[in-house]
């Protein structure tokens, strides 16, 4: 079953081939909230789009007749296997070559529009969503992003309610600490990012050195496979070194995870997704992957709507 992306309660027409059926009904009109709160924890929509296969799989093993609540069934599910694979993705991480970046997620314009959603899938976010526990990451997607309730969650990842507020309490003080400072609009950060994609096209080296903190860190994904820093890059000189590289290459802005970015493309190939942080009206981090892997999908219409 095609379980494809986005976020939100609107409903969708089964797949072509499968019974327009009570069980498939409810699965999709709740399809892309599944998918937002998988990917939320996994920081990959591959793996997301695995998860809900598995959810759904379970979910049509179901006597249907015995379930009040779809909604929070189908979370349960989807939280339960989220976690099992979250897990997997741990270990594999110890592993990784370089830096680690979420998997990038072209996003529709309406996700823009609901800051706190943009907030929550921005590249910044999950990387700070990447320094809790596994329980700790899932009872607060589901707790400060979709605003579940504590008895709800506590089903989900087989807690009491009183331990859930506890970690909820733990997990909402650790990310507080660690979240970008300031909420920027979406105005901001594309006039930001305009002057910035100028910059590099040009070369105008001062122009960009303008437009980054001194401080700015540039973050590399190759995953090993391609050419990428194995370590962040940080400071105004050593960044703008590293960009004065891309004169060559062909920059478009796009909706990323629910802010302005830049897809960067050598001929027809997309060679990297580039996503920034934009802080005090100077852009603060750069988040580049490279990793063909993390990019295949990025040629296909994906979307995340609400």
């Amino acid at each position: 079953m095609e379980t494809g992306t986005g976020m939100g309660e609107r409903g969708e027409r089964a797949a072509p081939g499968e019974p327009a059926d009570g069980a498939t009904a409810a699965f999709l009109s709740h399809r892309n909230l599944l998918f937002t709160i998988a990917y939320e924890m996994l920081g990959s929509a591959a793996d997301a789009e695995d998860v809900l296969q598995e959810t759904w799989l379970r979910w049509a093993g179901v006597d249907h007749d015995t379930v009040r609540d779809h909604r929070a069934f189908l979370v349960r599910i989807t939280t339960r296997q989220a976690l099992t694979r979250l897990r997997t993705l741990r270990r594999r991480k110890e592993s990784y070559v370089g830096p680690w970046l979420p998997e990038p997620l072209l996003t529709a314009p309406d996700v823009a529009d609901d800051v706190e959603l943009a907030d929550s899938v921005s590249m910044a976010m999950l990387l700070v969503l990447e320094t809790l526990g596994p329980t700790e990451r899932a009872v607060f997607v589901l707790r400060d992003v979709f605003d579940l309730g504590y008895d709800e969650i506590a089903r989900a990842v087989d807690k009491s309610p009183a331990a859930v507020r506890q970690i909820a309490h733990r997990a909402r003080t650790h990310v507080a600490a660690r979240r970008p400072r300031e909420v920027v609009s979406p105005a901001e950060s594309r006039g930001a990012l305009a002057a910035f994609q100028q910059a590099i096209e040009t070369g105008d080296l001062r122009r960009l050195l303008d437009l980054i903190a001194p401080d700015v860190v540039l973050v590399t994904d190759g995953g090993g496979v391609v050419r990428a820093a194995l370590e962040p890059v940080v400071g105004a000189g050593q960044v703008a070194h590293v960009l004065g590289r891309l004169t060559s290459a062909t920059l478009r802005p796009a909706q990323v995870n629910g802010h302005p970015a830049l897809i960067l493309h050598t001929g027809d190939v997309i060679d990297s997704v580039i996503a920034v942080r934009v802080e005090g009206g100077l852009i603060t981090g750069l988040y580049a992957v490279r990793n063909p892997e993390k990019l295949s999908r990025a040629d296909r219409e994906t979307a995340l709507s609400r």
